[in-house]
């Protein structure tokens, strides 16, 4: 095996970092992150030089030094948000509060309110650096995957071992992956053995064993094993694939609540425009005042007036609530659909792959008196071996498991509709579906294994008869096993008030079984697809919104459907994954409960904000004409807000 010093030392630094417990890995504020933040930096240094023009001021120094310290002070701290306010202005005819505070803070200067003019440039920097902090912490913890991902592979191909793009890789390639090194393509282990680190696309930092057989998925890191891997999907169509595009998507949406802002900003900045410019020169026609003291005052309206923190109440919440949730293996496509899981009144949930894991299992083995279990067993497999049919692979799955020997199997036909049929040692076998048994004497010698297979079916299991020529030799029971936090994840939502419904294709028997079993409030069952969008349309009109969590192809109608449609990651469809308003990377349907929490939080802050905004607004407009504050007062005050509702919004990256 070839050691870990041979691996490409860009592989081993990545590996690295991924193991380092990196920035806000566990959602604290990371302060150092936060002072390498260009805007940050320019905030800091336009405080810096404030305070240096201050200290000139007040050590007497030539007021030229003070005055050139102020305008380096506006000039760092302003330039950015000048040229953001002029290129709204240009391009899309509109003012902002960039504009606002930027003429705010030159007019104060340009009555000699240097220092005032200087601080209100500052504070103003200081939120907007909070705010690009959260923006830009978000989208590291979503992409920050990009960095993994693959380049080239080493393929092997007649022998020779060849270094190639990812895009050269077809399905069913044989690619070797050295220890350190991350996977080049989605495929199947063929040889080897070695831990893999998922968590760049489960979010699980704890790496997963992997061996021959397993599935392995492109961006992840390998460990310290060799690996050969055959390729099962092509570039395109890996699951890292489909997160690109998932976070590609998520940076450009934004909630409802924040577009109704963006347009309110617009409007509400040129009333405050207008009204600045009446109190500049009609207050001293009509109340007498001197043109001094109204530009003082107007100055003051204006900056106390700008919707600052208004229009910085939505974002950072729900930026952080992204972040976090990241962290944790579960995408947001954008804001608006935080914003919509925060009202969930249902989780409905497809069954099967979502509840269940999707791939059945063999749960009850039962021989006749005079067959041996393991003897049996073996048997059935062999028979089974050359079915693709999901059922008959759990048979096989169930004798390897017991170290079942397989005798050879001739003659081996499938019985289309029914079963399985072949010749083991001398002797006709059959394996196939238990509703022959309906055709025989109820109360003759197979009454007792009509109550049995009813038994099993009433637990929701499919049952399937074994025939030894015409003889039974055995009945063999198998269900979709129900996924190990399905109980916990239904428990947890109902916790929270959230009614749990089940939408399934399956026959009722078994779904009732099901739901029964896991706790769910409401099962529809035998359903198509069109059926599920009808039901979830039900649920939408009965109790309000509606969350979807499927993986299919048939599931996608019901997903799109749903206030919020979410998909399973690991072994989802790429149409639901398509269609899905979130994805649950690592199949964690026990976050789902935590993430409308979460989003429930982010709504109530969000409503926190916006009274604090509003009445912080209205408290220091009355006091400039009331009590006449000075202009520092209401720069402190008004941007002072600011910052505390950021900060707010960023107590949800914890």
């Amino acid at each position: 095996m070839e050691n870990i010093r041979n691996a490409p030392a860009q592989s081993i630094q990545r590996q690295a970092n991924l193991n380092r417990p990196g920035p806000g890995k566990k959602g604290r504020f990371d302060l150092r992150s936060l002072i390498r933040n260009s805007e940050m930096q320019a905030a800091l240094a336009s405080g810096l030089l404030m305070l240096g023009g201050w200290a000139a001021s007040w050590l007497s120094a030539p007021a030229v030094v003070s005055i050139v310290l102020y305008i380096l002070s506006y000039a760092a701290g302003g330039w950015l948000k000048a040229k953001e306010g002029v290129e709204t202005l240009i391009h899309e005819r509109d003012l902002d509060v960039n504009l606002l505070m930027v003429a705010a803070a030159l007019g104060a200067a340009s009555i000699g309110y240097w220092n005032e003019g200087a601080m209100l440039i500052f504070i103003f920097a200081l939120s907007g650096a909070l705010e690009s902090y959260t923006t830009e912490r978000s989208k590291k913890d979503i992409s920050s995957l990009m960095a993994l991902k693959p380049e080239t592979a080493l393929r092997i191909q007649d022998g020779q071992m060849k270094l190639v793009p990812i895009g050269e890789l077809a399905i069913g390639d044989l690619v070797l992956v050295k220890p350190g090194e991350l996977i080049p393509a989605d495929g199947i282990i063929q040889k080897g053995n070695s831990s893999v680190n998922q968590s760049s696309i489960t979010g699980e930092s704890v790496p997963a064993d992997k061996a021959a057989g397993d599935e392995v998925f492109a961006g992840t890191l390998n460990g310290e094993g060799v690996l050969y891997v055959e390729v099962s999907r092509s570039a395109e169509s890996t699951v890292f694939a489909k997160i690109v595009k998932l976070v590609e998507e998520a940076e450009t949406e934004v909630p409802d609540s924040q577009r109704f802002m963006k347009r309110f900003e617009a409007i509400y900045a040129r009333i405050v425009v207008a009204a600045t410019l009446v109190l500049i020169f009609l207050t001293p026609f009509v109340l007498g005042w001197s043109f001094g003291t109204s530009f003082y005052k107007a100055m003051v309206f204006l900056v106390v007036a700008s919707p600052c923190a208004l229009v910085s109440s939505i974002m950072p919440a729900m930026l952080s609530v992204i972040s976090n949730r990241a962290r944790r293996g579960i995408l947001f496509k954008g804001g608006a659909h935080v914003e919509n899981m925060a009202l969930t009144s249902v989780v409905a949930f497809d069954k099967t792959g979502t509840l269940t894991l999707g791939t059945p299992q063999v749960t009850d083995f039962i021989p006749a008196d005079g067959y041996d279990r393991l003897e049996l067993l073996g048997i059935c497999a062999s028979v089974e071996q050359l079915s693709e049919h999901p059922l008959a692979k759990a048979i096989v799955v169930k004798a390897e498991e017991e170290g079942a020997m397989l005798p050879s199997a001739e003659s081996v036909t499938s019985l289309t509709g029914w079963g399985m049929e072949g010749w083991v040692q001398g002797r006709r076998w059959r394996i196939g579906k238990a509703d022959m048994l309906d055709q025989a004497d109820p109360s003759g010698e197979h009454a007792a294994w009509l109550r049995l297979r009813q038994e099993l079916n009433s637990a929701g299991k499919t049952v399937s008869v074994i025939l030894d020529g015409e003889r039974i030799a055995g009945l063999v029971a198998l269900a979709d096993v129900i996924r190990p936090q399905a109980a916990a994840a239904v428990k947890q939502l109902q916790s929270i008030g959230v009614k749990v419904a089940m939408l399934t294709g399956d026959h009722s028997l078994t779904a009732n079984a099901i739901g029964s079993s896991i706790g769910v409030d409401y099962v529809f069952a035998d359903l198509l697809p069109e059926e599920k969008v009808n039901h979830v349309k039900r649920l939408r009109e009965q109790y309000g919104h509606v969350v979807m969590v499927g993986d299919g192809v048939n599931d996608a109608p019901a997903l799109a459907t749903a206030t919020v449609g979410m998909g399973m990651g690991m072994n989802g469809s790429g149409t639901a994954l398509e269609v899905a308003d979130v994805v649950l990377m690592n199949d964690n349907i026990e976050e789902i409960a935590s993430t409308i929490t979460l989003a429930r939080r982010a709504r109530r802050i969000v409503k926190q904000n916006m009274v604090f905004a509003v009445s912080v607004i209205l408290l220091l407009m009355v006091s400039n004409f009331a009590a006449g504050i000075a202009l520092p007062f209401g720069v402190v005050g008004h941007e002072g807000s600011t910052i505390l509702v950021i900060l707010n919004g960023l107590r949800l990256l914890r």
